[in-house]
């Protein structure tokens, strides 16, 4: 069974163990998702399973997408990811996953999208300390400082941490413990922090470094 699915980020809360013992805990809607296309090594050089998530109307879709799903006579979705696996899954086009396919204490790693900070000085993006505050210092309080020297290099080295865009990349948390398991409303629970914002699309994957 290919371990992935697709879902989306509720937000989060806490779970209290039996020894009152409390957990940060994200929630996340995590299907029901479908098997849009099945990839074999014959085929395709490789093999893979691709789901797809999140009902929208057809007219949001391109003619290439709506024939795509249309093949297996499935609904109208919205996200299309690929997972990539060695040996048998057991999966068909056109199957149903739902989050039962995880079970509570395994180890899960969830890729997401951070959220965006915009342009952000080097003290928020980088974690700088800024300039002293005495000897008369009143306008360098959160400046960089010196980014190089002089004559020698007389530049910039590529890749300074410098003054820039922040956040809105590509991240994964891994190792995450699956501490909840909800098939019926299709929601899962895990231990930590999940990157994105509530209701960003978030990729679960059975977790590579156990």
């Amino acid at each position: 069974m290919v371990k992935g699915l697709i879902g989306k980020k509720i937000g989060m809360t806490q779970v209290f163990d039996k020894d009152g013992k409390v957990f940060p805990v994200t929630i996340i809607e995590a299907g029901p998702c479908f098997v849009t296309q099945v990839k074999s090594a014959e085929k395709d050089g490789y093999t893979a399973v691709q789901i797809g998530f999140g009902e929208t109307k057809p007219a949001k879709l391109t003619g290439g997408e709506k024939g795509h799903l249309k093949r297996n006579n499935l609904p109208s979705l919205k996200h299309l990811r690929e997972f990539r696996f060695k040996g048998e899954h057991g999966l068909s086009e056109g199957d149903k996953v739902s989050v039962d396919v995880f079970k509570v204490g395994e180890r899960v790693d969830i890729v997401g999208t951070t959220k965006g900070k915009g342009f952000q000085g080097g003290m928020k993006r980088h974690g700088f300390s800024g300039g002293g505050k005495t000897h008369g210092q009143s306008d360098r309080g959160r400046s960089p400082g010196s980014n190089s020297s002089g004559t020698t290099p007389g530049r910039v080295y590529k890749g300074s941490r410098r003054p820039g865009h922040m956040g809105d990349v590509r991240a994964t948390s891994q190792n995450l413990t699956v501490v909840l398991v909800d098939a019926e409303r299709n929601l899962i629970g895990v231990n930590g922090s999940v990157p994105g914002a509530k209701g960003a699309v978030v990729v679960l994957k059975e977790a590579r470094k156990q």
